[in-house]
């Protein structure tokens, strides 16, 4: 069992450390938070062991579970490395690229394994249907949620497009060669409400919708490519697989048969991908145990997250 220590216990954090309590692949340390109100409060709640020096937690552990605001990301990474620490850290990867590149130069010059904490790639109903994406060539996404005062120090960019930006990167295997965006502040001093392009080398277009001033919930993704159609509902985890193929000389009864303007048939077929269920973000934690103790690489790699900042910031700056 890896040794795990956690730093930051707000919202979030509380989540990775009660999950790393009860993985078997991870023995729980403690936490360091800066607020030692907090912190002592956590302790006292939970039971965990809180630290009071951010020092002290890095020297007992094998690795640093990073669930603190963005703005320290950097700054937390960088003590880690220096301890000869593993990092797994929450998205977005940091601040700015130059922070971003700069960690993982560090990693790679000790050899350690990072990991950022995009956890829609663990979503039950994504990882059904992924094989079955397959150069998609439109794809659309809408992330929409209530308000929330927390986050909105940020633009809802990074707050919660930037996880639909992670998802299409991962499966478009191609640059990004032109971005066009438009957002909108309604409370927060940056963007609630966001809607951006993304046009890839290979001809893919993703159109990306987000915003956290909605009266409703949603989180779905669809992709088309040739001859398949595929939804993916991330909140009620759930996905849809809509596939055509040449049609039968002698269709049957039921067969849901199309004819194009130039008399080419096709026929449509449904998929109903069996959906395992289970909990994203200890898989995420529990698969960086895996890349650690196996030497492999994590599932979400640092050049993923910095790539997924990257596009991120590109939106930002065509606003």
């Amino acid at each position: 069992m890896l040794n795990a220590g956690v730093l930051g216990a707000g919202h979030l954090g509380k989540i990775h450390l009660r999950l790393l309590n009860q993985s078997n692949k991870y023995n729980l340390i403690g936490f360091y938070d800066a607020d030692e109100e907090n912190g002592k409060q956590v302790e006292t709640e939970f039971g965990y062991k809180f630290f009071n020096s951010i020092d002290d937690l890095i020297e007992a552990v094998d690795v640093i579970d990073i669930v603190t605001p963005t703005l320290s990301h950097y700054d937390c990474a960088k003590k880690a490395i220096a301890k000869g620490k593993h990092i797994f850290i929450e998205k977005p990867i940091t601040n700015t690229i130059e922070e971003a590149e700069h960690i993982r130069e560090l990693l790679a010059e000790n050899n350690l394994r990072g990991q950022v904490g995009h956890v829609e790639r663990f979503n039950p109903a994504f990882l059904a249907v992924k094989e079955d994406i397959k150069n998609p060539m439109f794809i659309e996404t809408h992330r929409l949620a209530e308000f929330n005062p927390r986050g909105t120090d940020v633009p809802v960019v990074l707050d919660l497009m930037i996880h639909d930006i992670d998802i299409v990167l991962s499966l478009v295997k191609a640059k990004v060669k032109h971005v066009s965006a438009s957002g909108v502040s309604v409370i927060s001093d940056t963007p609630d409400i966001a809607n951006a392009r993304l046009e890839f080398e290979n001809g893919c277009v993703a159109n990306l919708t987000a915003s956290r001033i909605s009266l409703k919930k949603m989180r779905k993704a669809r992709f088309f490519q040739k001859d398949a159609y595929i939804s993916v509902d991330f909140l009620a985890k759930k996905c849809e697989v809509v596939k055509m193929k040449d049609a039968p000389e002698n269709p049957g009864d039921f067969d849901m048969i199309l004819q194009n303007a130039e008399g080419v048939k096709k026929q449509i077929y449904f998929d109903n991908p069996s959906i395992a269920s289970n909990n994203a973000i200890l898989d995420e934690l529990e698969t960086f145990a895996d890349a650690i103790n196996n030497n492999t690489t994590p599932v979400v790699t640092l050049h993923d997250g910095t790539e997924a900042l990257r596009v991120a910031n590109q939106i930002i700056n065509s606003f």
